[in-house]
């Protein structure tokens, strides 16, 4: 996505958990700009007063002090940030957290009826072509005669599986064949398990080393294969696709929006 111009002062971006190995990236992404600034920044509590990329590390509260505030904590956090960003009416939220619940879930989906919230589950451009692609591929191919599997491998300090964009890859599908991903979805296999049930949507995972994040998904016929695949090199690209929404969300109108929204592939 190409940079935008701006005429007038910088968007003021916040930074929660700021010394994280994503808030450290998104610092990154936005030094030199001259579109966007980093105007606070906080981490967990007791990190008051740390100096971080030339400014001084606060609490929460600070993040009244910015046009829109990123967020790649945890879901908790999240939900307890976007609460507190609606009963003030600002700021604007991206939120990059995985591991959903449905109640933290549901306090980010209220929060958005009052500020706009930009909510998913990878920030890289071509994720969301991917996930695009898969929800089109999906719908041409039968069920009956095409199995899905979505592959991914991350670094061992993952805490959640399968991850946030293995997720999005299948509810990707899930929309290609109008079904419910929660109706169809085989998360774990071990021992006896009997066939493969027609029309599911597999998810294998591995957890290891430093792997940033590949993901594949696989459609598997009888007497073929078709395989999209993705490989994350830098959590840069993460950092990048994140500023690009902070960017874009800021003077819209509330709701929950999401990178294809971003990006323009949704209407």
């Amino acid at each position: 996505m190409a940079r935008p111009e701006t005429t007038g002062n910088p968007v003021r971006i916040g930074v929660a958990g700021a010394l994280g190995r994503m808030g450290r990236a998104i610092g990154g992404a936005v030094e030199g700009r001259t579109d966007a600034a980093v105007a606070v920044a906080f981490d967990r509590p007791g990190t008051e007063g740390q100096p971080w990329r030339g400014l001084t590390l606060g609490g929460p509260d600070v993040a009244a002090r910015c046009d829109v505030l990123v967020d790649f904590t945890t879901p908790s956090a999240s939900a307890v940030l976007a609460e507190s960003a609606a009963a003030r009416g600002s700021p604007a939220l991206v939120i990059g957290a995985t591991g959903w619940g449905e109640a933290d879930d549901l306090r980010v989906f209220n929060a958005s009826k009052r500020i706009p919230i930009v909510k998913s589950g990878n920030y890289s451009l071509g994720i969301n072509v991917l996930a695009g692609l898969v929800q089109q591929a999906a719908r041409r191919l039968p069920a009956l005669d095409w199995d899905i599997e979505v592959f991914e491998a991350h670094h061992r300090r993952k805490v959640d599986a399968p991850s946030g964009t293995a997720l999005m890859l299948g509810e990707a599908a899930a929309r290609g064949r109008d079904i419910d991903l929660d109706a169809v979805q085989v998360r774990a296999r071990d021992g006896i398990t009997g066939p493969r049930p027609d029309g599911a949507i597999g998810f294998s995972v591995m957890r290891g080393g430093g792997i940033v994040g590949d993901h594949s998904v696989v459609f598997a016929g009888e007497e073929e294969v078709l395989t999209f695949s993705h490989s994350a090199r830098d959590r840069g690209l993460f950092a990048r696709g994140a500023v690009a929404a902070a960017l874009w969300v800021v003077g819209k109108p509330p709701g929950l929006y999401d990178m294809m929204d971003v990006l323009g592939f949704r209407d």
